[in-house]
């Protein structure tokens, strides 16, 4: 790799980690390792980095290697237009800026015929040197001697002025001063356009309509609110500092005494800040403040799908799933221990059509021709009352055995996921309403497992994720994904060809390539089996391997973390204490009795034996907890029940950086401002809630009319 020494440097320094760590990792990151293959089975050459990290330097080098190619351009224009000095080239080279590159171009960089180019054109550029010098008594005598054919002693001085505006306007110096001003003292300001203030699309942003901040406290969520209305033609948004300070501060740069000449090069000084340098600056931080905005949105994007992905699962339960409607009914199935559709129908124990006896005797039939031992209930429409419905049909058939446990599980998604091609491929003959209803079933069964087959932008818990940049996002969540899957661990012999993608080293093809050997040969019995799957090489296989499980392997380790690199130490380890590999997984005293020192060599570290022997003591364990029923309080169904003081539980749907949104069963979600979050302040609140918690609240406001409810967690238990 190209410029490893100065990457190692630059992201060390940054980052504040040590320099030879940082050097392995970008070595195994151009070897192609994956962030989670680094992160858990190279911790001696990282020296212990954790996937933040590494994540971190990853992201950098991309940075770094974007600078890298646009410092190639930079350097290949200016050495053609013959205006490339060692010095020059010096300066490109050290610099690793993309600002500070930007504007050591600026002043070659191709542009469109400007004032002062035309100027320039006409010879006017030894003129505006010498009112630089401003030792001509009378400019206008100086100017004639720049007179030809139309062009008069005005147009002349106007010229020059107009290569002096331009000049200051790409002066490194000059641009540092307002950048400075900007960082300082800019406000973000935000005004209505008049002719849309009444329309009803631009009540949502009322609260923006005469706004004005510190540019450097506006907050992501307000900043992407105001964009969003600009974008929509209701707002207009401008960053904007005193500019009259700003421009005494630059003439003080350029202009001398008093006189004509100075007068002259004020007014250009003037005219190239409000002209030039002014909407340059003002669009280079409405791109910043807008970048730092979607990196915390994203951000908050992103810990919220982790939180999804990583909801606790069920497990291999024969599960009846229901999308619960009034209208058009409740669409329900029912699915083995794996997930696999046994049986759909569609059932009516609403209004308008109240066939609730006959779905009664649907519903219990399913559950015992089924042996239904868990049912997820969709948490959209008609949601309470299903769940209600159903309590009363397994209260008429409890005849001693343990009645099926009832959970409300998110929906959001569903319909996406039911439309797409993976539904289509996995239920070619059932329609849009049956593959939701799965959907939801699996989701109580696996949430990993089934949420990975959604677009993450459409499981509905981000912000403002359709204003962000999309490659980010989707950069970010892909990561997420990928990391999630591969903490979890996924069970080679059932897992989703969607669900392979995401494991290290994998992707679309090589999952396929699974699913297909699979189909053909049966259900694997080793991971060395995988060696066999076309085009799954040694990279591949080393990559890919220790995220793999296979539960009923001959050899325990298959389905563990441990590496199939790192099988002959714990070989080795059994050996010693003369007995199984086996036995030493189900016996703590043999485990007890191993010193790991002894099985340090040059390529096993303690790092790596820390790890095997905490997965000896529970092999593939499981870090997701424990799944829990929940139940909304039965005295509140809508919001007009709801009152002032009410304290009530609550289920997180969604995090943000200005609070947490509750439902409490009202089918409209409570906002918990971040003020309210805890009795001590909080500025992130991922680390007070996460989503999907069972929390208790207090209703603090509600506004019917907005539809609004304002709730609390100060002081509860």
């Amino acid at each position: 790799m190209e410029n490893i020494k100065i990457f190692t440097k630059l992201i060390s320094t940054e980052l504040h980690l040590q320099e030879h760590a940082v050097e392995n990792t970008l070595k195994l990151l151009d070897e192609g390792c994956t962030i989670p293959f680094i992160s858990r089975y190279r911790k001696e050459r990282t020296g212990g980095l954790d996937e933040v990290q590494i994540t971190a330097i990853s992201n950098r080098l991309e940075q770094l290697q974007e600078i890298a190619k646009r410092k190639d351009t930079v350097v290949k224009t200016i050495t053609e237009l013959g205006k490339m000095t060692p010095e020059l080239q010096k300066r490109i080279d050290d610099c690793w800026e993309s600002t500070v590159l930007e504007d050591i171009y600026l002043p070659y960089k191709p542009k469109r015929r400007t004032r002062a180019q035309v100027a320039r054109e006409q010879g006017l550029e030894p003129l505006a040197q010498l009112l630089l010098l401003q030792r001509e008594q009378d400019p206008k005598r100086a100017a004639q001697r720049f007179v030809r054919d139309g062009l008069a002693v005005a147009d002349c001085l106007k010229g020059a002025q107009d290569i002096i505006a331009e000049q200051m306007s790409e002066d490194e110096r000059s641009r540092n001063q307002v950048r400075s001003a900007f960082r300082r003292e800019a406000f973000i300001e935000s005004k209505v356009v008049k002719a849309k203030k009444d329309s009803d699309e631009a009540q949502k942003f009322s609260d923006y309509f005469e706004w004005e901040e510190p540019l450097k406290r506006c907050s992501s969520h307000r900043l992407l609110a105001m964009r969003r209305g600009e974008s929509e033609g209701i707002l207009r948004v401008s960053i904007t500092i005193d500019d009259d300070e700003a421009v005494e501060r630059l003439q003080r740069n350029y202009v001398r005494g008093n006189g004509a000449c100075q007068r002259l090069v004020a007014e250009a000084i003037e005219d190239g800040y409000k002209r030039l340098l002014l909407p340059s600056i003002e669009t280079e931080f409405m791109n910043l403040s807008k970048q730092k905005a979607d990196e915390e949105a994203i951000r908050v994007f992103a810990e919220n799908l982790r939180q999804l992905l990583l909801g606790a699962p069920l497990g291999q339960k024969r599960v009846m799933g229901i999308d619960p409607g009034f209208r058009t009914g409740c669409k329900v199935v029912c699915l083995d221990a794996q997930g696999n559709l046994l049986h759909h129908e569609a059932i009516f124990p609403h209004p308008p059509i109240n066939h609730r006896m006959q779905a009664t005797m649907h519903l219990q039939d399913m559950v015992k021709k089924f042996q239904i031992e868990a049912i997820a209930i969709g948490n959209g429409t008609a949601s309470r009352e299903t769940k209600e419905f159903v309590e009363d049909a397994l209260k008429e058939m409890a005849q001693g055995k343990p009645a099926p446990t009832i959970f409300v599980v998110s929906e959001d998604g569903a319909s996406v996921y039911s439309a797409s091609k993976v539904a289509r491929d996995e239920f070619p003959d059932e329609d849009v309403t049956v593959r939701g209803a799965v959907s939801i079933g699996r989701r109580l069964m696996d949430p990993l497992a089934e949420l990975v087959k959604i677009d993450p932008k459409s499981i509905g818990v981000g912000q403002y994720q359709h204003d962000v940049d999309q490659s980010q996002l989707k950069h970010t969540l892909d990561q997420t994904v990928e990391s999630c899957v591969n903490l979890v661990g996924v069970n080679l012999n059932t897992a989703s060809q969607h669900l392979l993608t995401y494991v290290s080293g994998l992707g679309p093809v090589l999952a396929q390539n699974i699913v297909d050997y699979r189909k053909e040969n049966g259900a694997f019995t080793s991971r060395a089996q995988l060696k066999k799957v076309p085009r799954l090489g040694p990279a591949a296989y080393q990559q890919c391997a220790g995220f793999l499980r296979i539960p009923d392997a001959k050899n325990p380790l298959d389905n563990s973390a441990v590496h199939p690199e790192s099988y002959h130490v714990v070989e080795q380890m059994a050996k010693d204490q003369h007995c199984s590999v086996s036995d030493l997984i189900s016996d703590a005293t043999k485990r007890s009795q191993i010193d790991i020192k002894q099985y340090v060599t040059d390529e096993v570290g303690l790092p790596t034996l820390t790890d095997i022997m905490k997965e000896l003591e529970k092999p593939g364990r499981d870090p997701r907890e424990q799944i829990e029923e929940f139940e909304f309080d039965n005295s509140v169904q809508t919001i007009e029940d709801l009152h002032e003081g009410m304290e009530l539980p609550g289920i997180v749907t969604n995090i943000t950086n200005f609070g947490a949104f509750v439902d409490i069963g009202v089918h409209q979600d409570g906002l918990v401002h971040v003020s309210q979050l805890a009795n001590k302040y909080v500025s992130d609140p991922t680390q007070v809630v996460r989503l999907h918690q069972h929390v208790r609240v207090r209703v603090i406001g509600v506004d019917l009319r907005r539809q609004r409810i304002s709730l609390s967690m100060k002081n509860m238990k």
